[in-house]
């Protein structure tokens, strides 16, 4: 059978189809610690940056303030992440707290167990090329004057 010539069907389907499968996948894992993958990224982020105003981490983040405020919530009411004033009174910053890290250590250990388990079932080769296709997607889709030719 002949390679096509051009893709068939919608790559933004095709994107989410996968995308939902990798979610559940993670989230089959990770949910052993009793987090969501997305409040784990949300964690793990915080460790990496130290406190962090919201507006700076919802960029970082690459989501709304307004999303980010909803997905904090939980997060703060279970006490690994807390709230305080920033550097002037109408500033605040999150970080995570020590019971925070503690969560982020168990769930990292459920993570790493879904990432050996898809290196497993797709190949290191194949997850290293899906890897470098997305970064190289990223980097064009980020260049906003860029024509679009739907040809």
């Amino acid at each position: 059978m002949d390679a096509p010539t051009k893709p068939r069907g919608c790559t933004s389907f095709k994107v989410r189809q996968l995308s939902r499968r990798l979610s559940q996948h993670y989230d089959a894992e990770v949910s052993r610690s009793g987090l969501k993958t997305t409040q784990y990224s949300l964690l793990s982020h915080l460790a990496r940056l130290g406190p962090s105003r919201p507006v700076d981490l919802a960029g970082e983040l690459k989501m709304t303030p307004s999303t980010l405020s909803r997905n904090l919530q939980p997060l703060i009411a279970a006490g690994w992440i807390a709230q305080g004033a920033g550097a002037d009174a109408r500033s605040r910053l999150v970080q995570l707290t020590d019971s925070g890290e503690a969560k982020r250590c168990e769930a990292l250990a459920h993570w790493k167990t879904a990432q050996q388990k898809l290196n497993a079932l797709l190949g290191v080769e194949r997850v290293l090329a899906l890897h470098l296709l997305i970064d190289e997607s990223l980097e064009l889709l980020g260049a906003d004057d860029q024509a679009c030719d739907l040809d």
